[in-house]
């Protein structure tokens, strides 16, 4: 991997498109770990925004587009990024309430902890430009799952 993705190269890596491909840019990528940027959480048309404001629990999904493009940034050459669905969320902290009214950009790092063809898990966390704790736990995503209608 020479250049690190930004803005629609994310968007061409997840299946996430849109306003709903919520990460800015990768500013650092390995075969255990990566680490994003991410603006949209100021927006006022969020498309996960409620009448409350963006609530905290909203970092799940950007972590878990981060495991995603964590994912299709790390298949074998000449493999393409294998669907995933987020399976569990355990042991989140939300240390903030909400993601709004963060002034600057949000962090987002995720470290690829164990798995295999079906499954992979993954420790991540949000943080404010700061270095300020605002969402961590772990995540399990399941690989190649058909979805039934």
């Amino acid at each position: 991997m020479t250049a690190l993705p930004q803005g629609a190269q994310i968007a061409a890596l997840i299946p996430h498109q849109g306003r709903m491909c919520l990460l800015d840019a990768v500013l650092a990528c390995d075969a255990q770990h990566i680490r994003c940027r991410a603006s949209s959480h100021r927006a006022a048309d969020h498309p996960l925004r409620t009448p409350q404001g963006l609530l905290a629990p909203v970092a799940i999904e950007y972590a878990a587009q981060a495991m995603a493009l964590h994912g299709a940034l790390n298949a074998k050459p000449g493999v393409q990024g294998r669907p995933g669905f987020l399976a569990s969320a355990r042991g989140v902290k939300l240390h903030v309430p909400r993601l709004d009214d963060v002034a600057g950009d949000l962090l987002v790092s995720v470290e690829h902890l164990a798995g295999d063809e079906r499954q992979a898990l993954y420790r991540f966390a949000v943080h404010d430009d700061g270095g300020r704790a605002l969402v961590d736990g772990r995540a399990t995503v399941v690989l190649d799952t058909p979805l039934q209608p």
